[in-house]
Parts: C-alpha cells; structure tokens; sequence
C-alpha cells in the first residue's frame, strides 16, 4: 500500500520582480485574484487534496504571508463587534488549524531544489506534494487531488502537465513520455527544460505539481548548481527517474501562471467571470475595451 500524501511543500521566497514595483513591500504571492491572494487559492487546492501540513519556505519580507494565515485578534474582535458574521466565517473557513503549517528559511536564492531541499526534516521519511504558488489552476476537482487519485493506484512520482501549442514548447519544461497508464496518464521517460524549437518530445509542458518521494532530497544534498547557476529540482528529478517510477497527470482544468502579468490579468478576469454579480459588470466593459481598437482601425 502507497504511504498517504500528507505534507506539501509551497516555495514562497522569490522576489517577484516582474511586479515591480508592487512586490516592493508585498510578496507577489499575496497579490490578490479578485478577492484572494494568489497563495490563498493554492493553499485552498492543497487541503482540497487532503493535505494535513503545508511547510512554506520563505525569504525575507515573507512576514505578511505567514501573518495571513494565523488570527487577527483586533480585525476579528472588531468584526464581532459589529456582527459581521458572515466575514468572520469567511476568515475561519480560510485558516490553517493549529499546528497545520511550518515556516523555513532559504537564506539565499540558489534556486527550486534547495528551496525543497530546506524543507526535508519538517517533511521526514514520507512522499510530499510541491505546488509552486505562481501558478493557480481552475478546475472542477483540485489539481492535485487528481494527482493523489492517480498516486494512489500507481505509486511513484507524479507530475501534472498540459498541452499547449507545438510553437511554443521551448518556453516551457517539457516531458517526453513511454506508455499510458490510464485515463490521461503515461509514464515519463524523460524531461527537457526549453527545448530548441522542433526538437521538443511532445507538446505536454510541467505545470507545477509535483508529487515526490523522500529520496529526492538525498539527490538534493548532492546536487550541484545547474541552469542559471542554482540547484535545479528538475536536475535530481531527472536522477531519481533512473532508480523510480516517474508519471505524468494530465490534469482536468487550466493553469495561470500568475508570475507574469498577463497570467495575472488573465486569472483575475477568469475567476471574477464565476461571480454572476462580477460577471454582469464586466462583460459589457470587456466588450468595449474590445470594440476600441477595432474602431480605430
């Protein structure tokens, strides 16, 4: 029987420098996607999944995302003061229970794998899950939930991927697969960060969810700096794939990638288009941003 996936891992301690000047004094992760911070709909995604513990590894300035999931005495005696029921529940719903979250360190940006890496002795000797909080994804049934579903009938590692067009496969890391194991699953035989256009082995790119075995941080101990001179995850992946078995998800829904502006805009119109109220307001103001430069055509 496969160990249970108790514990993810959210690496939270980049500095946001695409949103410049805004990620200043604000961790990019607590911009907001209409009325949530952005790591708020990952965390959201992680417990949907039967996550029991989420470790954030930070960096300097993080304070306020650790602030955000803990109580706040004065706002919330403030709100029962004046019976705001409905805004304290919606504050409870959104908080960890006691003793659910860590906070770690990385002292230095020297990359995604040794921010895994300072997370091992809080994860211990059991398989985790990683979302990387610059992509939130929409769908039906939390991304990763799907990921767990498939874990638990085969075990192993699991990655969850997407498609997007052939022409752009060489913006993204791509898997190279060897055979289905079902519905929307195959295994991985390889995976190629950014490949030369037209050299990429399929069009399914890494979107961000991993599942992972403990002996990925043995390979991370180890591991010497990669792409871009930082100690590259995809590195000890690549490793581990030679010893255990690796698989891809793909997944039911659609990813932002909320790192880049356009992803942001694009997750904020998506998300606020479920709110019939937000809906009815912003279709005829989309529609005339849209109108605009085909009138001046």
């Amino acid at each position: 029987m496969n160990k249970p996936i108790r514990k993810a891992i959210l690496p939270v301690a980049g500095l946001g420098t695409r949103f410049l000047p805004a990620t200043k004094a604000v961790p990019k992760e607590m911009l907001t996607i209409v009325d949530r911070p952005i790591i708020q709909y990952v965390v959201d995604e992680a417990r949907a999944a039967g996550i029991e513990h989420i470790v954030f590894v930070t960096g300097r300035n993080k304070q306020v995302i650790e602030d955000h999931f803990d109580m706040a005495y004065e706002l919330e005696d403030t709100l029962k003061a004046r019976n705001k029921t409905a805004a304290l529940e919606l504050l409870e719903k959104h908080r960890p229970v006691p003793g659910a979250t860590s906070f770690t360190r990385q002292q230095a940006p020297l990359g995604l794998g040794h921010a895994i890496w300072c997370a091992r002795d809080i994860i211990g000797n059991e398989p985790f899950a990683i979302l990387l909080p610059d992509v939130i994804i929409k769908s039906q049934v939390s991304c990763l939930k799907q990921m767990v579903d498939l874990y638990q009938n085969t075990g192993g590692n699991i990655i969850a991927v997407e498609e997007v067009p052939e022409d752009q496969t060489d913006q993204y890391g791509i898997v190279e697969l060897d055979g289905e194991l079902g519905a929307n699953a195959h295994k991985i035989s390889n995976m190629v960060e950014k490949p030369a256009p037209g050299t990429a082995p399929s069009n399914l790119m890494i979107t961000g969810r991993y599942i992972l075995q403990p002996e990925i941080f043995d390979l991370l101990s180890n591991q010497g700096k990669g792409a871009g001179g930082e100690i590259q995850l995809t590195d000890s992946m690549l490793a581990l794939m030679k010893e255990q078995h690796f698989a891809s998800l793909k997944f039911e829904g659609r990813s932002y990638d909320c790192g880049n502006k356009a992803g942001f805009l694009s997750a904020n119109i998506a998300f606020g288009m479920d709110d019939p109220k937000l809906a009815r307001e912003l279709v005829p103001f989309m529609e005339e941003i849209i109108r605009k430069p085909l009138a001046a055509e």
